[in-house]
C-alpha cells in the first residue's frame, strides 16, 4: 500500500497555481479590451517591472504548465 499524500499535495498546489495564474491572465485580457493603452505600463506603482503585458504572458505560461503538470500527475496516479 503506497502513500499518495505527496502526490495529492503536489496536485493541489498545481491546481491552485493553475487557477490563480489563469485568473491573472483573464484580468489582463479584460484590461486589454477595456483600455489597451496601459499594457506597456508597470503592473503596480511599487516596482518598475513587470509590465501588464509581461505579467499576462507569465500568467498564461504558469497556468498552462501547472495545468499540464496536474493532468500528467492525474493520469499517472490512476
Amino acid at each position: 500500500m503506497s502513500d499518495h499524500r505527496p502526490i495529492r499535495t503536489l496536485e493541489a498546489i498545481l491546481r491552485t497555481v493553475a487557477f490563480y495564474s489563469f485568473a491573472g491572465w483573464v484580468y489582463i485580457v479584460l484590461n486589454a479590451v477595456v483600455h489597451p493603452v496601459t499594457l506597456h505600463l508597470p503592473l503596480t506603482h511599487f516596482a518598475p517591472w513587470p509590465h501588464e503585458d509581461t505579467f499576462g504572458a507569465l500568467c498564461f505560461l504558469a497556468s498552462f504548465s501547472s495545468a499540464l503538470g496536474w493532468q500528467i500527475l492525474r493520469s499517472r496516479s490512476g
